[in-house]
């Protein structure tokens, strides 16, 4: 039962929060922190249940036979997730005490997507979480375009554009699979997929799922409402959409992994590649990025980028028969799934407190406005030296055992070695970025002075910038980056989320690990010196030199969108009002027996005939805006049969 009401009782509780928001605004904030609470002890209950390394599984809920399970990885995220969530509830009173418009839709739609959430990462099948992925896109939708300006309006469609694309190519590649080896379970999966005879079409579907999920994940090149999603978010929501959304993408990424293409060496070797992609791109966007928010975005797709090359090199280690570095690298990136998480919740709601007492996030106009407020230093500080990897802090345990990961992959498969070897300096290269966009941040808003000192004097005169709740919801997350640092822990969870208790013995403080470490923060502090500060920085302000001409969106999908589908589209319309034109033509000519329409072209032979006729029958009919809505209803009662016939199966 805890695991049917951890899934349900956040949509039950949206609706009470809904009708309390609109008679008692307070009671509205009270109910929504305590289910939050309440959510986050049931997970923990359930994790602690689950200590001993058993699996629960519950199918056959409702009519529609969702399931879900239970095992080490599942209910740690569970609570990851309601961690969460119970930060962010407890910051966003004080977020949004000065809006009024909106928070009701706010409220509904966050509580309903903490079930949906959660509803993913405790499936029991990958129908269960294609059901709960998709409601949780539609939900967070609302997050985007809460403040509804021009920016918000545009990249919420750009984000609900990407996630119905990436939907539909996620319910293609399920469709795919159940139809080549019979099941979507979890616990059939592994056994299914290996007696399948057809491995190309469990490849292809594999392949269908990695770009429905990788478009939640923000991985390139379907990256692109990530940057532009969250800055416009509030950062309550922004936390959420960093810290866990992006996980949502992924645990089903890594599910079809495990359970049906583990062994798969050409998949792990797609998912590499698109991860060293993303984690390069992503870090490259972050140093040149001037917007506080924007530059946390593209950290989490540069981070998203370190875990999905986990997930690849986890996929070709096993395929060439290396179980030390299977064990190595899964734990690896299980870690940096719960540590990044921390990590932006603390960071964006850092980012949070700058905004609600500013109102900015341009760094020249921020710049300098936390030189006095040593709390707010002190936690993001902890979140920089965790996603930098510093040792002792969370980040260095994770990105060290995906380090180690590679450097596995290089002494195993010989024959691409020296591909592995530069991934390897790609992977340290990123993390260098990583530590200089980080360091160029905590520089500008903490340490450095404001080029205005009329507006530096007001930033450091005494006063409230944030409430005791607020206080307690970052620098309680700050706190895990120091805990989750320490390997007695570390090693521990990793064992828990991952079954393997091989990372217990895991050294992460040898001289060799310390020196990839000290290599990418040497890379960091020289780009930051050389770059930031030498050619970043125009007359003394920070300058985006990032061309606007390479935006994916503007460059390719929109122009793309614009001319190509269009054009598929209208052929196929028009395919569809030839065949409406035959069958009014048809009706009209037997059973209201009407006459040849005069003085029709005979030079065209028969087709012109037909076609002028076709054209004078069906004139008053297409015409109608009634047979618009009519073809519009049947086109969606032709998708939903679609889904539900597949969905019985």
């Amino acid at each position: 039962m805890l695991v049917l009401w951890l899934v349900f009782s956040p949509f039950i509780g949206a609706l009470i929060a809904y009708g309390l928001g609109r008679r008692h605004e307070k009671a509205r904030d009270y109910f929504a922190i305590a289910l939050t609470v309440l959510e986050l002890v049931l997970a923990v209950v359930l994790a602690v249940f689950n200590s001993g390394g058993g699996f629960q599984q519950y199918s056959g809920f409702l009519v529609t036979g969702l399931s879900f399970e239970v095992d080490g990885f599942k209910s740690a995220y569970a609570v990851i997730t309601a961690l969460m969530w119970a930060g962010t509830t407890l910051f966003a009173p004080e977020y949004f005490e000065h809006e009024k418009e909106g928070l009701e839709r706010y409220w509904l739609f966050i509580l309903m997507t903490l079930g949906a959430t959660e509803g993913v990462m405790l499936s029991g099948d990958l129908m269960t979480a294609f059901i709960f992925f998709e409601i949780l896109s539609f939900t967070s939708f609302t997050w985007v375009i809460h403040e509804q300006t021009k920016d918000a309006v545009k990249a919420g469609y750009t984000y609900l554009f990407i996630a119905v694309i990436g939907g539909l190519v996620l319910f293609m590649g399920l469709a795919l699979l159940y139809h080549e080896i019979g099941t979507l379970s979890f616990m059939d999966l592994r056994a299914a997929a290996d007696a399948c005879p057809n491995r190309s079409v469990i490849r292809a579907a594999g392949f269908c799922i990695l770009l429905g999920f990788g478009c939640k994940a923000g991985m390139f090149p379907v990256h692109v409402w990530l940057p532009k999603a969250h800055p416009v978010a509030p950062s309550p929501a922004s936390a959420l959409l960093s810290g866990v959304l992006t996980k949502v993408g992924i645990y089903g990424i890594l599910m079809i992994t495990l359970h049906a293409l583990v062994e798969d060496f050409l998949f792990g070797a797609v998912v590499l590649i698109a991860g060293l992609i993303t984690m390069f791109l992503g870090a490259v966007l972050g140093v040149f990025s001037v917007n506080l928010k924007r530059t946390l975005a593209c950290s989490s797709m540069s981070q998203i980028g370190f875990i999905l090359t986990g997930v690849g090199m986890l996929t070709m280690l096993s395929a060439a028969g290396s179980e030390e570095g299977y064990a190595i690298a899964l734990p690896g990136l299980m870690l940096h799934m719960v540590n990044h998480s921390i990590i932006k919740l603390t960071l964006f709601m850092a980012a949070g407190v700058v905004v609600m007492n500013l109102h900015a996030l341009e760094l020249d106009v921020i710049r300098g406005w936390g030189r006095n407020k040593n709390r707010l230093k002190l936690a993001f500080a902890l979140g920089a030296l965790g996603i930098s990897g510093v040792p002792l802090m969370n980040g260095y345990m994770s990105k060290t055992l995906l380090h180690e990961g590679i450097v596995e992959g290089i002494h195993i498969i010989h024959e691409i070695a020296p591909y592995l070897k530069a991934a390897e300096w790609v992977f340290l290269f990123s993390g260098g970025l990583t530590f200089c966009y980080m360091l160029k941040l905590f520089i500008c808003i903490f340490v450095e002075k404001n080029a205005d000192p009329e507006r530096q004097a007001r930033y450091d005169a005494p006063g409230p910038y944030m409430n005791t709740a607020s206080a307690i919801a970052i620098l309680g997350s700050s706190v895990f980056c120091i805990l989750l640092g320490q390997p007695f822990l570390s090693t521990r969870l990793g064992a828990f989320m991952s079954g393997n208790h091989h990372i217990l013995h895991f050294k992460a403080f040898t001289l060799t690990n310390l020196k990839g470490g000290a290599i990418s923060l040497g890379i960091g502090a020289v780009l930051y010196l050389a770059a930031v500060r030498g050619l970043l920085k125009k007359d003394g302000h920070y300058a985006n030199y990032w061309p606007k001409v390479l935006d994916l969106e503007d460059l390719v999908y929109r122009p793309l969108l614009a001319k190509a589908v269009f054009l598929i589209w209208c052929v196929l319309f028009r395919i569809m009002e030839m065949s409406t034109d035959c069958i009014i033509m048809l009706a009209r000519k037997t059973v209201l027996r009407e006459k040849h329409v005069k003085n029709r072209p005979r030079r065209f032979g028969l087709a012109g005939v037909m076609a002028a006729e076709f054209t004078e029958a069906a004139k008053p009919i297409v015409t109608n805006f009634s047979f618009a809505l009519l073809m519009t209803c049947l086109g969606i009662i032709v998708m939903l049969f679609t889904i539900v016939y597949f969905a019985v199966l």
